[in-house]
């Protein structure tokens, strides 16, 4: 990561980032910028991820963060997360929510034939996870009142993207649960929000099939292109801060402006090339 001014948005603040795998993933940049801008943080992720990702070297970066095993779909693990996370750092003031996994996607089920075992592990990681984890935030008195909720989602929430599957409906659950919770969360002055991101080539989503495609189609769409990773993490510290202290229930688009455009010149300009083109059209079955 480039070095960038740092505004001490969270000194003094206290987090947990559930989710991070590697530096390509949204919650590794959210963590990093998060011990920059002054916070104490803790990370956790599943088994799997501590062994074959690269977490110890963000916990290195982030002073020695605590990491700590949670399957996000387990009362029981969350539970201990949350005792561990108040014995090693204390209540926090933030939760990141950057799960997401599906085994449809990565077999390549059509969404017409999804293995539905594998829909509800969809459902529950994906999603579901982040009633878990606040419900049993609160049972533990592991968020300070005041704090801040932060879950990642994506536009296919409320649009179809064919090759995304059964992930759209998690992601619709997800936007569903921040919504519920809101009013809920308010009584201790709790924000819950999500953030709508570009396509980014993370881990999980460079399995997408297409996924290539959906980030040039978001590129050429997006006024000023598709948001990185990077810039993810530094709109999330807003949204941490006390400067989004009135901000709750909110699904805030972060992708350069597509999901408010109808149509872009270069766009334009590609389509005129295809459909007058016809080999090219034909390549992309536009003769059919």
């Amino acid at each position: 990561m480039s070095e960038k001014t740092h505004y001490g948005l969270l000194k003094g603040k206290k987090g947990v980032v559930f989710g991070p795998l590697d530096e390509s993933s949204i919650g590794w940049q959210i963590a990093l910028h998060a011990y920059r801008e002054g916070a104490e943080i803790a990370i956790s992720n599943v088994a799997a991820a501590l062994r074959f990702g690269n977490i110890e070297e963000l916990s290195a970066l982030c002073g020695n963060a605590p990491l700590i095993v949670c399957d996000a779909s387990n009362n029981e693990d969350i539970d201990n997360c949350f005792k561990e996370v108040k014995a090693k750092i204390g209540p926090v003031d933030f939760i990141v929510h950057s799960i997401g996994m599906s085994q449809n996607i990565r077999k390549q089920l059509p969404y017409e034939d999804l293995n539905y075992e594998w829909f509800m592990k969809t459902l529950d990681v994906s999603g579901l996870s982040l009633h878990r984890i606040v419900s049993l935030a609160l049972k533990n008195g592991a968020i300070n009142d005041g704090g801040s909720i932060l879950a990642l989602s994506y536009i296919a929430s409320q649009r179809n993207y064919w090759s995304y599957s059964d992930m759209g409906d998690a992601k619709s659950l997800l936007e569903s649960i921040v919504r519920s919770y809101g009013p809920r969360l308010a009584k201790y002055n709790i924000r819950i929000n999500t953030i709508s991101q570009s396509p980014t080539y993370t881990k999980a989503g460079s399995g997408i099939p297409g996924f290539e495609k959906m980030f040039e189609y978001g590129d050429l769409m997006s006024p000023l292109g598709n948001a990185s990773a990077e810039e993810c993490a530094e709109y999330s510290m807003t949204i941490l801060s006390d400067l989004s202290r009135k901000v709750t229930m909110q699904n805030l688009f972060h992708d350069g402006g597509y999901s408010s455009m109808g149509a872009t010149i270069p766009m334009i300009k590609l389509a005129h090339e295809v459909l007058n083109d016809k080999d090219l059209a034909d390549r992309v079955g536009l003769n059919e």
